[in-house]
């Protein structure tokens, strides 16, 4: 049992079933970064939430799980690659904690697949861009900025 103090249900708007994202393009930033355990113990990992900043998914959270620490070197391979791929997207090659990353703007390419256990569909980030590499979806293409431009205006 919990106590839920002096909680009341009609005060809070309550929340709804999330589908996933449809496959595309968006600009986030890192909002949460924790190192987790494996379920079989043998190595840990990195958890990295990303924060939708802006469009009709603005504030909906994707995961991403880098392995780290893990018996199977391939996985640990495929996880620095990924990690390299998010530290140059914000510019920061060698952070020393995880949270150097966070707050910082990246375009996250987001795939749907379909869970293995229950068969259903999922988000899996499976690219990281700079956020000047490309619009995300649903924003407005800029028009380039002339060669007169300082870059400092662009």
């Amino acid at each position: 049992m919990a106590n839920l103090g002096t909680f009341n249900a009609s005060e809070v708007e309550p929340t709804t079933s999330f589908e996933p994202l449809p496959a595309g393009k968006y600009l986030a930033a890192i909002t949460e970064s924790e190192m987790k355990p494996t379920k079989n113990g043998g190595g840990s990992y990195l958890q990295l939430t990303f924060t939708i900043l802006d469009g009709e998914y603005k504030n909906r959270v994707v995961w991403a799980r880098l392995n780290l620490s893990n018996p199977n070197a391939t996985a640990v391979k495929i996880a620095r690659s990924e990690l390299s791929a998010i530290c140059h997207a914000v510019g920061i090659l060698q952070p020393r904690d995880s949270v150097e990353l966070h707050n910082l703007p990246l375009l996250i390419t987001v795939k749907c697949k379909k869970r293995e256990d229950t068969g259903e569909l999922t988000n899996e980030i499976k690219g990281y861009a700079p956020k000047a590499a490309a619009p995300a979806v649903g924003q407005p293409q800029q028009a380039p900025a002339t060669s007169n431009t300082p870059p400092w205006k662009r």
